[in-house]
């Protein structure tokens, strides 16, 4: 499934202005969660960042032992309502 094309043909929009406003969601999305606010999106489901701890790991193909770097990931718990209509 194209987003772009369902959301145009869900609103009745041109295919560019749905390009728009689904760009324009991503961006706030993106802008949020990089001051590490959590997206709420109301019976969707809520986008939050996480940060991992640098630690250690080992190359598999030398054993050799490796630091692997502290990171933020992004992880995404849905809500209820979309848990139901899945299930």
């Amino acid at each position: 499934m194209d987003l772009i094309d369902a959301v145009a043909e869900q609103t009745d929009l041109a295919k560019s202005k749905a390009t728009e406003v689904v760009d324009a969601v991503f961006v706030a999305i993106e802008k949020a969660l990089r001051e590490n606010q959590e997206v709420r999106l109301v019976g969707f489901g809520s986008f939050v960042t996480a940060k991992r701890k640098e630690g250690k790991g080992r190359n598999p193909r030398t054993g050799e032992e490796i630091v692997i770097p502290a990171s933020t990931s992004v992880r995404f718990k849905p809500g209820k309502a979309l848990r139901d209509a899945v299930n």
